[in-house]
Formats: C-alpha cells, sequence, structure tokens
C-alpha cells in the first residue's frame, strides 16, 4: 500500500493512523497515534497451508517496549522478556473481539502483533491498542467486513467519563470496557472499584450543636439496571466510533483475497441416516455430563458408523457433532429442559466444606454439579507483597491482594502434565480478583494470597472460584465487607425464539450462543465478563439474562452465608497482628545501625515486623498471639531506655576520678556517675611515657583537670594519682 496518513477525531479525541509508512512487508501494518500514544500493529498470516484442526488458528500479541516511557527494563537481563500480566490480558482482550470476525472455516496460521512505541502516564493502552489492532486487521486483504472498536467508561461524582485517563479511571467508582461493531457487542468487561468517601455529620445536640467528619467506604457495587443504562452509552460510542472509521478507511480497504475456506464436511444424507439410526446412542452419550467421557463415547460412536458406511471418520464426526448440537438446543428451546434434566432457572447441587485444610490459614472447598474449586488464603506482610510495575506507571506499586487460580488436565479427565498458567488461567484469575477486591475493608493492610485450585471442571470454575475463594478469605478472618458469589449464564437462539440458561455446564458453553458470567453481592455487580459470538444481543434479553443471574446469586450467596456461619477458624496456624504506634523519631531506634536492632528482634521472636517513618505505626506480625506480645514489649522497651543527656563539666576544674580503662592510646577516667573523659597519654607526664600503666592503671583514684569538652567527649589531664 502507498504512504496515507488519516487525521481523525473519534468521541473526541484526535487520533493519526499512517499506513504504508513502517512494517510493508506485513500484509497489513498500522501506525495508530493518539496523543503520545504511539502503537504499531501488523497482521501475517500464511496462505499457502491449510490446517486441518477444527478451529480458528489465531495468534495475538501484545508487546510493550520499556522505551516508550523512557525506561530501561528492570532484572538482570536488559531486554524484554517474557510478556506481563497486563500484556496477556490486553492480548486476550484483543482476541476476544476480533476472533468473531473471522468466517467459518478460516484455517490459515495468523498473527496478530501490536506493540507499544511511545506512550505517557495516562494513556489507556487497552482500548489504544484494541482500536488499533482493529484497524489493521480491518485493511488486511483477509475476508473481514466489519471494524471493531474498543472503549471504557467509569462514573466520578455521579458523571460518566468516556473513555477516562488512567487518573480519571482510578478516581472512578467502576470500571467498563466494552467492544463491538457497528450494530454488536463483542466484549464485556466490568469491575466495580471501591472507594473511601470523606463525609461531615452534623450532631444534634441541644446545648452545642456539632459537625463530625467521618470516612466512609463504599464498595460501589452496580444495579442491573444502572449497567444496562451505562452499556447503552457505550454502544452509542461504538456506533459512532465504527461509523468515522468506515467512512475514512473504507475507500483504502485492499481487495478481498479469495481464499479456501476448510470443508465443512456437511452431508444432509449422511446426517438423515445417523438420526434415523443412532439418535438413542447420541442422547445417550449427552446423559454423560463428563466432556471426557461424552468425547470419548462420540468419537467411538463415529468411528463405528465411519466404518458401516466406509466413509471418512471427520465428515461422520462433523455429522455426529451436528446432530448432538441439534439435540441440545432443540431439547432447551423447545422442550425447556437441559441435558443433565434440569429446568432453564436450575443450579446444580451445590456443598461447601471450609477449614478442612489444618495447616493453611484459610480455606473452601466448593463444589457445584462437576464443578469443584479448592481456594487456599495465606497471609502475610508487606514483605510478602508482589511488586509491579506497568509500562505507564510513575514506581512501582505493591501488590497486597492476589488471586491466582490453577486449571490442571485431570479437572477434565485429560492425560497431560501441568505447565505455566496459561492465558485462560490468568484471564480466570483476573476475573475472580475483580469480582472480590472492592469487599474487602481497606483497612487491612495485611498481604493475603489466594489460590484456587481447579479439581472438577464442567462449566464456570472461575464463578466457583469467586464463591471459594470468598469464604477462603472469611475463614482466616480477612474482612470482607460483604460475600461475593458468581454464576455463568449462557443464551441459546433461533430466529425469534430464545432461552437463558443459569449455571451452565461445558456442552451449553460450547453449542451455545452466548455465555456470561456475573459476580456480585446482594447489592449489585462487582464484575462481570461476557463474550457474545457474532449476531449481537439485545439489550432486553440481556437485561432479562441479568436479572436472572441475579436470583442465582441470591440463592448461591444464601448458602455461602450459612458456610460463614459454620466456619471454625484455625487459631493454632492463623498469625497475629498487632498495629501500635510510636514517636516517628524512634522507628531508627528500633531499625539500628545497619538494620542491626530489628534483625536481632525478628529472628530472637520469629516474626515480621512492619514500620512507617512518617506516622511511627509499627505492625508486628507472628504465628501466635504470645510471641507478637512479647516482640511488642521488647521493641517499647528499647523505645523506652532514657536519652543520654550532655554532661555538664567546668573546664579548668579539677576533679576526682576513676580509671575504668586503659588502652594503649591513654586512660578512661570516670568523673561523675556515666560520664567519662579521656586522660590521653601525653597529658599523663611532663616526661614522655612509653606505656600507660606506667602511670595509671584499671582501678586507680585520680585527680584529672577538665581541659575542654565537645559534646560527649571530654579532654583531661593528670593532675596526680592518689594513694590507693
Amino acid at each position: 500500500m502507498s504512504y496515507k496518513k488519516i487525521d481523525l477525531v473519534v468521541n473526541g479525541k484526535e487520533q493519526i493512523v499512517e499506513l504504508g509508512k513502517v512494517a510493508r512487508q506485513a500484509n497489513s501494518a498500522v501506525l495508530f497515534r493518539e496523543g503520545d500514544t504511539v502503537i504499531l500493529s501488523t497482521l501475517t498470516y500464511n496462505k499457502d497451508e491449510l490446517i486441518e484442526e477444527d478451529f480458528t488458528p489465531l495468534v495475538v500479541q501484545y508487546i510493550e517496549k520499556a522505551y516508550a516511557m523512557g525506561k530501561i527494563p528492570a532484572g538482570f537481563v536488559k531486554r524484554e522478556a517474557k510478556p506481563g500480566d497486563f500484556e496477556t490480558l490486553t492480548a486476550r482482550i484483543i482476541d476476544r473481539s476480533i476472533r468473531p470476525l473471522f468466517p467459518k472455516g478460516y484455517a490459515y496460521n495468523t498473527v496478530m502483533t501490536t506493540m507499544v512505541l511511545s506512550t505517557n502516564h495516562e494513556a489507556d493502552l487497552q482500548t489504544a491498542a484494541m482500536n488499533a489492532s482493529s484497524l489493521c486487521l480491518y485493511l488486511s486483504d483477509l475476508p473481514i467486513d466489519k471494524i471493531v472498536y474498543g472503549c471504557r467508561l467509569t462514573r466520578i461524582d455521579g458523571e460518566i467519563i468516556l473513555n477516562p485517563t488512567l487518573s480519571e479511571l482510578e478516581a472512578g467508582d467502576f470500571d467498563m470496557y466494552v467492544s463491538g461493531t457497528q450494530d454488536e457487542l463483542l466484549m464485556i468487561e466490568f469491575k466495580a472499584q471501591g472507594q473511601e468517601e470523606t463525609q461531615v455529620i452534623p450532631i444534634d445536640d441541644v446545648l452545642e450543636p456539632s459537625e463530625e467528619v467521618v470516612t466512609i467506604y463504599k464498595t460501589n457495587e452496580l444495579t442491573e439496571e444502572d449497567f444496562i443504562e451505562y452499556l447503552k452509552i457505550a454502544q452509542k460510542a461504538i456506533s459512532d466510533a465504527t461509523k468515522v472509521y468506515a467512512e475514512a478507511f473504507t475507500p483504502l480497504k485492499p481487495e478481498t483475497i479469495t481464499l479456501e475456506l476448510r470443508d465443512a464436511k456437511e452431508d444432509a444424507e449422511l446426517e438423515n441416516y445417523i438420526r434415523d439410526h443412532y439418535m438413542p446412542e447420541i442422547k445417550e452419550a449427552l446423559s454423560h455430563l463428563a466432556k471426557s467421557e461424552r468425547a470419548s463415547i462420540l468419537n467411538n460412536l463415529a468411528k463405528k458408523i465411519a466404518e458401516e458406511l466406509d466413509k471418512d471418520f471427520d465428515y461422520v464426526y462433523n455429522a455426529v457433532s451436528k446432530i448432538k448440537r441439534e439435540i441440545v438446543r432443540n431439547m432447551i428451546l423447545k422442550q425447556k429442559v437441559r441435558a443433565d434434566g434440569r429446568g432453564l432457572k436450575d443450579i446444580r447441587d451445590i456443598s461447601i466444606e471450609t477449614n478442612l485444610l489444618p495447616s493453611a490459614h484459610g480455606s473452601c472447598l466448593f463444589t457445584r454439579g462437576q464443578t469443584q474449586a479448592l481456594a487456599v488464603a495465606t497471609l502475610g506482610g508487606e514483605m510478602d507483597a508482589q511488586m509491579y510495575a506497568n509500562l505507564t506507571d510513575k514506581a512501582d506499586k505493591l501488590e497486597r491482594f492476589m488471586l491466582h487460580y490453577n486449571f490442571p488436565p485431570f479437572s477434565v479427565g485429560e492425560a497431560d502434565r501441568i505447565g505455566p498458567p496459561s492465558r485462560r488461567e490468568l484471564g480466570h484469575g483476573n476475573l475472580a480478583k475483580r469480582a472480590i477486591e472492592c469487599l474487602i475493608d481497606p483497612s487491612f493492610e495485611d498481604t493475603v494470597r489466594v489460590v484456587s485450585e481447579i479439581l472438577e471442571s464442567n462449566g464456570s470454575s472461575s464463578m466457583a472460584t469467586v464463591c471459594a475463594s470468598s469464604l477462603a478469605l472469611t475463614a482466616c478472618k480477612v474482612p470482607l465487607k460483604k460475600l461475593a458469589a458468581g454464576v455463568a449464564m449462557g443464551l441459546i437462539t433461533e430466529d425469534d425464539e430464545y432461552a437463558i440458561l443459569t449455571d451452565i455446564m461445558g456442552l451449553e458453553d460450547h453449542d451455545g450462543d452466548m455465555d456470561f458470567k456475573v459476580t456480585g453481592t446482594y447489592d449489585g455487580i462487582t464484575a462481570l465478563q461476557m463474550d457474545i459470538k457474532l449476531g449481537g444481543i439485545k439489550l432486553e434479553i440481556l437485561k432479562e439474562a441479568l436479572d436472572q443471574a441475579k436470583e442465582a446469586r441470591f440463592y448461591i450467596l444464601e448458602l455461602m452465608e450459612n458456610a460463614k456461619k459454620d466456619i471454625v477458624y484455625n487459631e493454632k496456624v492463623l498469625p497475629h497482628t498487632i498495629n501500635f504506634k510510636v514517636i516517628p523519631d524512634k522507628i531508627v531506634d528500633i531499625i539500628g545501625k545497619g538494620g542491626s536492632v530489628i534483625k536481632e528482634i525478628i529472628s530472637k521472636f520469629g516474626v515480621t515486623i512492619d514500620l512507617d517513618r512518617d506516622t511511627g505505626n509499627v505492625k508486628v506480625t507472628g504465628s501466635n498471639k504470645e510471641v507478637v506480645e512479647e516482640a511488642k514489649n521488647h521493641i517499647i522497651s528499647i523505645i523506652s531506655v532514657p536519652e543520654k543527656t550532655t554532661p555538664k563539666v567546668e573546664v579548668g576544674s579539677v576533679v576526682k576520678g576513676k580509671v575504668k580503662r586503659v588502652a594503649n592510646f591513654g586512660a578512661f577516667v570516670e568523673i561523675a556517675d556515666g560520664v567519662e573523659g579521656l586522660l590521653h597519654i601525653s597529658k599523663l607526664s611532663d616526661q614522655r611515657v612509653e606505656k600507660v600503666e606506667d602511670i595509671v592503671n584499671v582501678g586507680d583514684e585520680v585527680e584529672v583537670k577538665i581541659l575542654a569538652q565537645k559534646g560527649f567527649k571530654i579532654e583531661l589531664a593528670l593532675e596526680k594519682v592518689l594513694d590507693k
């Protein structure tokens, strides 16, 4: 493509898009600029090889370059290494937004790489990267005819801010990220953000009315009604932006290449034969809800039919899968019954067990049907917090609340080893963290890590993680303002018919048209994640789905509240913490020279100590109350030692004293209680003295003259040695 420069104003933001300037050997390359943020997005694909696997072979990479903020990478190796969590999650957001745009049967290895080349402290890199990637995809020669736009909303003092700066986002009481095309929403991410507010409360006193200033923490859940209203604002912003993009870039879109799409392997005659002869076997397979078991039965059935009819296995398996999908969807739409016999709103049986691990600080085993999450919470001090810094951060930050989600292969019956966390694991852990973080009392300053081990999975293990983690935190006395529960919802649509499903299992997720996960309290939504397959959704249906999710959430919360009452704390292993204040100037005494004093205390009592030099706050944490109290008393004894005052002596006077110590350069003489002066060897006699002990020894009573004083240093001269 020849060089083109396009200046745009999109939802009040000035943007510059340059084409044909850099990365010209890529199939498509866009240099996207918004303010100080410059992003390069490229797309390449291998059109010479059609892969056989039944999925869209798309890889999305989002990479932040340290030089974009004038930084050199931290760590021993001074170059960008593996992507951080923010990079991985951003790549996942882009992937989830653009993947539905690819035509069915697209089977060419495709890589989209989006790199941040320049930015500033206020830039929202996720929205900028999304929009750069979308334009890059649209301006390729692939059969993509829709433009995606991503935007973010927050609310400050009741006012909705579209595409806020990072400072505004931090000040807002929620974070809503939405992507979509001209007519369709594709993806939604939401989290509530807790805030402390100062309020003036009048005190009604007849004699002397007054006011009291108090700080109140608000968890800021969003009601279902408000959520829909704000989604309408995002939808309009997306519509406005995509109109601007379409007008600017449609004339520049290259001619679409003709690609062979993967053969759908459809055979109407074969499908009818299977329906006539094997429907009972397929329905029987659906009664086996475990993914691995069901897949094995369908796979063996397809092999049997392929051998019987001398047909290609792939064609037969595709036909069996299609009929299986029809059965699942028809049961739901026509009979209002699901594969496991549940009604559309029914939730699978739930069991909850807390503190089943005796040596863990807090634990909860949450089982819902064939989905099981074991959440384990561990308390720590400031030194246990995770240090991190995103590209736009001015300084390192401490992550005091960590939630890690693990999905081992055995949870779905797969014979594979456990590897490093995948994008999916990071995404699910991040969703669960967003669901709970706003509910932690801000006065709680300890570090806490929750690990969710998925032991069995058949539908929304991330929502089981939210439930289990809330109770695991409660089980180790982390002060949660409220419990949070989560539920996964699904949608099946055919023409004008639709069915909303509560607590979907894996089968319904795979064969459904939409899935979304909603978490919250009795007061509203704390987090939400929604992926909508291409085709869009009416907001009226979404509102109905949110209300249905609310019913389910209330039911689960009731069970959790009952389980909370039965918690027996692991007192023998729970760490104990004491906070107390000292005069800030005394902090240096607790630390000691080179940290010697604090190291000694930590070693002696087996505690951790956090000190605040500004406020004088001292936090001591130990394995039990007794050792913490002992450490506290020891610290108080250190800072309670009276300070030495400068002794007052009269220079020129002669006083009596006693030799306390002897060195090769002189003797130290005590001339008053706790007051010593130096009697240098040169001041022992008018004659040269070879050895101090030739004149005085330890214990001798002497008369000395005070020659000079500088603070604690007192210089003496010997007058005479008194008789012993």
